[in-house]
């Protein structure tokens, strides 16, 4: 059950990842850093797992067993952006997790989720495409 969560999750984030790619924030446009940092935190107390675009723009998936949860990492040139994707089953209805992403020092994407009713929760942070 739980690698076939994984793969549903997997399939979702690429699925997002291509309906979601944006670069409309002038703000993101500003830096040339490729630095990216991901965070995750909050009080979700269920089993959490996170997919992100990692260096060289693979999507990845890892458990996280501690909040906060960080990755750092420098993006290689032919990479095309980060994405962050969080989720999460077995906590409390109202409990939160929130997604960022950082590049070049800066917040460039974030969001927080609450699970509903049944401790299910899904973050999804707006994709962010390096400059060109």
């Amino acid at each position: 059950m739980r690698t076939y969560f994984k793969q549903i999750m997997l399939v979702l984030t690429l699925a997002f990842t291509f309906a979601s790619c944006s670069s409309d924030n002038d703000d993101n446009n500003s830096s040339s850093s490729r630095d990216v940092k991901y965070e995750v935190t909050g009080n979700f107390t269920g089993k959490m797992d996170v997919s992100y675009m990692e260096k060289s723009g693979a999507p990845l998936i890892e458990d996280i067993n501690v909040l906060p949860w960080t990755k750092e990492f420098t993006a290689n040139a032919d990479s095309d952006g980060a994405l962050l994707h969080t989720s999460g089953y077995g906590g409390l209805a109202g409990q939160t997790l929130t997604a960022k992403i950082y590049v070049g020092g800066k917040v460039v994407s974030e969001l927080t989720g609450t699970a509903n009713n049944e401790g299910i929760i899904v973050v999804h942070t707006k994709t962010y495409i390096f400059p060109r």
